[in-house]
């Protein structure tokens, strides 16, 4: 194919460079590259909120194999920054596909970069850590490349729900519900409200900066905080409008970045990771239960354990078997839990969907003691 003949380069922030191909998209994009390691789902991958400002690497060999289907979207956009892959296919076979993804990244201008030695370049992410990086398909300079991704700011610090949250309030589901959520989008997952609308829940989703007031005035019976990019920690307001919402006494539900936000509303600190947790494939043991979930994760930050193990209010109810960090907490004397991973990605394939149910059960539970 004519396309994969094109020069391109992936220039990461420590210097390293690698070559590969462009797919036919010119230009250059930025953003922090890391992996996901799952062997499919790209659709759902490149278009989760949570990767916003990224450049995803695929550690699947082949990409684009399997096209491009409507309903296997997250949000109404591919929020990856850009994409680096091994074999790049623009002819795809599966027969409910609608297009190719070669079409799908052409019409949103997602540069690409593909015939890339991705085995080397995770295990140098892995071994040197998370970092910006450029691709580049147009022939810019590497010595103007290095100098226009010094400018780029990392990812600490970096608050980028404002970036994907919505602009509008707007409704999910069925009016006539038994239960009203008020969610909080940080970076909503589509399945999210999908999996809440199908256990009898009526889903109001709110802008990222809405005060409680607004989102108090519906009388929901629960409140979610969603998952999203970025750094927690610059999202203050958001952290008071969790308080509130812990203080209101009614369930709370928080996944990835909703999880990170209660910790800090309950004076817990998160950190950033070397390498976030990225693919559908983790392990988790649930320290209630005593088992073992197969998960889906896409997160760079996390919660400190050593303050949460010291909280008298918290308490931890997973964690991760592979480094030991925080996968789920709850509160001790308020209906609140969150967990640092994707219930609602399918993963095990229905391992923790059973979050979901806990969370409604929680509304019924506070539903009867109003009565």
């Amino acid at each position: 194919m004519q396309f994969l003949h094109q020069k391109a380069i992936l220039l990461l922030a420590d210097g390293t460079i690698f070559h590969g191909n462009s797919i036919g998209i010119s230009g250059k994009t930025f953003g922090e590259v890391c992996f996901n390691t799952g062997m499919s789902g790209y659709q759902e991958i490149f278009t989760d909120p949570s990767y916003y400002g990224q450049i995803m690497v695929t550690t699947n060999v082949h990409i684009g194999n399997y096209g491009i289907n409507a309903n296997e979207v997250e949000s109404n956009k591919i929020q990856i920054a850009g994409l680096v892959c091994r074999n790049f296919s623009d002819v795809y076979s599966r027969p409910n596909s609608e297009s190719s993804l070669l079409d799908y990244l052409k019409q949103q201008n997602i540069v690409t970069i593909s015939n890339i030695d991705t085995r080397a370049l995770v295990a140098h992410i892995r071994d040197h850590g998370a970092q910006n990086a450029v691709i580049c398909t147009d022939g810019t300079p590497v010595e103007e490349l290095k100098q226009m991704l010094a400018a780029i700011p990392p990812m600490k610090g970096l608050e980028l729900a404002s970036k994907v949250s919505t602009a509008q309030k707007y409704t999910f589901g069925n009016p006539n519900a038994s239960y009203k959520v008020a969610a909080l989008d940080l970076g909503i997952k589509t399945n999210i409200l999908r999996n809440l609308a199908k256990r009898d829940c009526y889903i109001e989703v709110f802008p990222y900066n809405t005060p409680f007031e607004v989102i108090q005035a519906i009388n929901p019976d629960g409140y979610f905080l969603s998952n999203g990019p970025g750094d927690p920690e610059p999202l203050v307001q958001v952290q008071q409008t969790a308080q509130c919402m812990i203080e209101s006494g009614k369930p709370v539900f928080g996944i990835c970045l909703g999880h990170q936000i209660l910790a800090l509303a309950n004076g817990v600190s998160t950190y950033k990771m070397f390498n976030g947790h990225r693919g559908i494939n983790h392990p988790v043991m649930n320290m209630i239960t005593g088992k073992g979930e197969i998960t889906s994760q896409n997160h760079g930050f996390a919660v400190n354990r050593e303050q949460l193990e010291a909280h008298s209010e918290l308490e931890i109810t997973h964690y991760h078997l592979n480094d030991a960090t925080v996968a789920g907490m709850r509160m001790k004397n308020n209906p609140v839990f969150s967990v640092q991973y994707h219930p609602e990605a399918s993963p095990g394939p229905h391992d923790s969907e059973y979050l979901f149910d806990n969370f409604v059960d929680l509304i019924k539970i506070h539903t009867l003691q109003k009565v």
